[in-house]
């Protein structure tokens, strides 16, 4: 049984006030077997989409390699821009070592809202994914679940959108699921109501032309 724990510990600004919340890196990360362009950080594998999103959506012109440069350019582009990473998996176990969230066996969570506690400014997460089974949604949904609270419905549509009150301070905390940043939910996409609108008046738009655009509405805003 293959021990996939989180290499990173959640990246926070002391400012932040949104916060995105994935799951667990690929396996490789854990093992420290790097491949060409990817980056040793959050979201660094080189097949995964999050980082040339938001380099598209803010110009950021980032570097692609395991280098120390690229990984500060991510960090102070998180620290101007007030976001934070907290991956909500510390830990799983895996019989076939893939980075298929379906995969996950025993899966331990951090504990995302004391980290929402201790920084006041955080206003909303944002789900790198849904809530199908073992995405980020699911794993939060079973953590409030602790706490007898429940996500609360804003907006049912792709990017489906919560809310819910902190158990401590009652603060307001909203949720949005994103579209998943990887290759594997380019199927999911490209059944979406939205997708199928967007290629009807842009025939040369592709599936991570649509993240950009969903993207840019809730990180930007």
């Amino acid at each position: 049984m293959f021990q996939h724990y989180h290499p990173y510990p959640p990246f926070i600004p002391d400012n932040a006030e949104k916060l995105i919340v994935g799951t667990l890196p690929p396996p490789r990360f854990t093992t420290r077997e790097f491949r060409e362009g990817d980056v040793d950080f959050c979201y660094g594998s080189r097949d995964g989409q999050l980082w040339p999103i938001l380099d598209r959506i803010y110009n950021l012109n980032l570097s692609y390699e395991t280098t120390l440069e690229a990984v500060m350019e991510r960090k102070q582009f998180l620290q101007k821009y007030r976001i934070g990473i907290c991956d909500i998996v510390e830990q799983a176990e895996r019989v076939k070592i893939d980075a298929s969230d379906l995969g996950m066996q025993n899966a331990r969570l951090r504990n995302i809202l004391e980290k929402l506690e201790s920084y006041p400014k955080i206003h909303t997460l944002l789900f790198m994914g849904g809530n199908s089974k073992n995405g980020p949604e699911y794993f939060f949904r079973k953590l409030l679940r602790q706490y007898g609270l429940r996500l609360e419905p804003i907006a049912s549509d792709v990017p489906r959108i919560h809310e819910f009150l902190l158990p401590d301070s009652g603060r307001k905390v909203r949720t949005v699921s994103l579209t998943a940043p990887s290759g594997a939910a380019n199927r999911a996409v490209g059944s979406l109501p939205a997708y199928k609108k967007m290629k009807a008046n842009f025939p040369e738009r592709n599936t991570v032309d649509f993240r950009v655009i969903q993207y840019s509405e809730h990180f930007l805003d």
